[in-house]
């Protein structure tokens, strides 16, 4: 909310141009950007493999199955991100266009909006970046937690501790920033990782539901489920193919502990 205030208070910057040849000057330099760019959506609605670890504690009984408050919970869940996500895309590229720095939105009021945005204001949007990371990663680094959990029951032969639970995490969290800090280009691979991570969300559902179900070969479901999850997979080659291109156009710079 705060990002739309600042965006549609402050007015446009001088020069904002909403026409892609402006930005590129080639269809093959468009169509990777349209690759990139659909990469990125789908890397806001990831989580696939956090939806069936989650399923998987969930208690279930045959009136009240799992997949009924699951399938619930996706749609609410997916249905806020759009909610949040769409809107605040739209209102900067209303208000930046072809000057939108690639680091996004943030970076784009740092840049225009630094002088006359009041700083309680600047302070309150980095805080509630910073609870929605934290928050962010204590539910995708969930299943982490739950295989290290695993292998200690397994190696021991008793329950794990509170001790032992707080150690994995705070090892896990240790390792991560150590990643961030020794790696902090990976925010450029964004792109790249949404294109691998594309089958959670296009392919293994289709393929998934063919193999519970077990339908017809000839039945629509089976074949509707089928092109979907070939498309998906060609969609996703596409993706990490056209993310690779455009880090060696723009010169991939992989600088370590030099953020």
């Amino acid at each position: 909310m705060e990002f739309l205030t600042i965006i549609f208070s402050k007015g446009r910057p001088n020069g904002v141009s909403y026409n892609p040849s402006d930005n590129v000057t080639t269809t093959m330099a468009r169509f990777r950007a349209i690759l990139t760019g659909v990469a990125i959506i789908s890397i806001a609605f990831r989580g696939h493999n956090v939806v069936l670890e989650i399923q998987g504690t969930l208690p279930t009984n045959p009136k009240h199955p799992t997949r009924t408050s699951m399938r619930r919970g996706v749609i609410s869940s997916y249905s806020f991100i759009a909610v949040c996500i769409f809107p605040l895309a739209i209102g900067g590229y209303w208000s930046y266009g072809n000057l939108m720095p690639a680091s996004g939105t943030m970076a784009a009021i740092a840049k225009y909006h630094q002088e006359s945005t009041p700083k309680w204001l600047t302070s309150t949007i980095h805080i509630m970046v910073i609870i929605q990371c934290l928050c962010a990663f204590q539910i995708y680094a969930m299943p982490v937690f739950d295989n290290f959990e695993r292998i200690y029951v397994n190696k021991q032969h008793k329950a794990c501790p509170r001790w032992v639970k707080s150690s994995i995490k705070l090892f896990f969290g240790g390792l991560t920033y150590f990643i961030s800090v020794a790696f902090p280009f990976l925010g450029s691979l964004a792109a790249f990782v949404g294109g691998i991570a594309l089958p959670l969300s296009l392919v293994y559902p289709c393929f998934m539901w063919i193999s519970i179900k077990k339908p017809s070969r000839n039945s629509l479901m089976y074949c509707l489920n089928m092109i979907l999850g070939y498309l998906g997979i060609l969609i996703s080659v596409l993706q990490v193919a056209g993310a690779l291109w455009n880090l060696v156009v723009q010169k991939f710079d992989a600088n370590f502990f030099s953020p």
